[in-house]
């Protein structure tokens, strides 16, 4: 992995942590991800304008036919996400979603893009998944009802992380999609295939906007930001490299969850934190 997109992983990591924590603490449902979806939307309006303007896209079929299906996958991703935190600590559903994705994703790249990690970079991923786990490790907080709930949904969301991971990479790296315009336009196909669910329900969404507009303003600002930064990435390096090395978010993560939301298991956290730094490293040396 070079540096640069070393760089951009790092960066984007401190963002994805964040407004997950933001997403957290709002715990809601479809009609939270609509309103920080519709926020992106309004927000980044005016840079894509001016993308539009300098470089019209012209992406083809195949290429608007991923970003469409980036928009769908993102969109049962968002769902998912939303009814782990609904369910449970953000220090258990955030490792199990973010570790289930990188271990499909890193396979999937190898598989179908024909990447071949060298031995740092394996045991790098290794590392890095091993990490993950031990910080969402069976515990006595599998045993809730509702931990399990959160156990279930992380890993559905981990499933469409990967799906995504595979779906944009490919877009970003084989046709040279735009990573702004395929997130923004993806977006943009998240508010259309949610708004007839959301708007037809005026009442949680008048709920979620009285109680988490701040929340949902501060996530739109976020989200893509983030994930731009991690398909940039992708151009520079491997998906088998960069799909794991996003899980530097797990050591935020982990930090928020036990510092800020007061959750616990911290010497098991600071093991597979450690775990992660040395797998970090070793794709750095891949």
């Amino acid at each position: 992995m070079t540096l640069s997109a070393l760089g951009l992983i790092v960066t984007a990591a401190f963002i994805h942590a964040t407004w997950n924590l933001l997403a957290k603490r709002a715990a809601g449902g479809a009609a939270f991800v609509w309103l920080y979806s519709l926020a992106g939307f309004v927000f980044y309006a005016p840079v894509i304008v001016l993308f539009v303007l300098l470089d019209p896209p012209a992406y083809g079929v195949t290429g608007w036919s991923l970003i469409g299906a980036s928009g769908v996958l993102h969109l049962f991703y968002s769902i998912a996400l939303q009814r782990g935190y609904q369910a449970a600590d953000l220090s258990l559903v955030y490792p199990v979603a973010r570790g289930t994705g990188p271990l499909i994703s890193s396979l999937g790249a190898i598989v179908l893009f024909g990447e071949h990690p060298t031995l740092s970079g394996a045991v790098g991923i290794g590392l890095i998944v091993c990490g993950v786990l031990i910080i969402s490790g069976a515990s006595r907080e599998l045993l809730s009802l509702d931990a399990a709930k959160g156990v279930i949904f992380g890993m559905i969301t981990g499933c469409f992380i990967a799906s995504y991971t595979l779906n944009d990479a490919y877009a970003v790296k084989s046709l040279a999609v735009s990573p702004i315009l395929l997130d923004y336009f993806g977006n943009a196909v998240r508010l259309l295939f949610l708004s007839p669910a959301v708007l037809l329900r005026p009442q949680e969404l008048r709920a979620a906007r009285r109680s988490h507009l701040g929340l949902a303003c501060a996530v739109g600002a976020l989200v893509p930001l983030s994930y731009i930064l991690a398909l940039f990435a992708m151009r520079l390096s491997p998906v088998s490299y960069v799909a794991p090395a996003r899980e530097l978010s797990m050591l935020v993560g982990a930090f928020l969850g036990a510092r800020v939301l007061g959750e616990g298991y911290a010497a098991r956290r600071l093991i597979g934190a450690a775990l992660m730094v040395a797998g970090i490293m070793g794709l750095a040396l891949g």
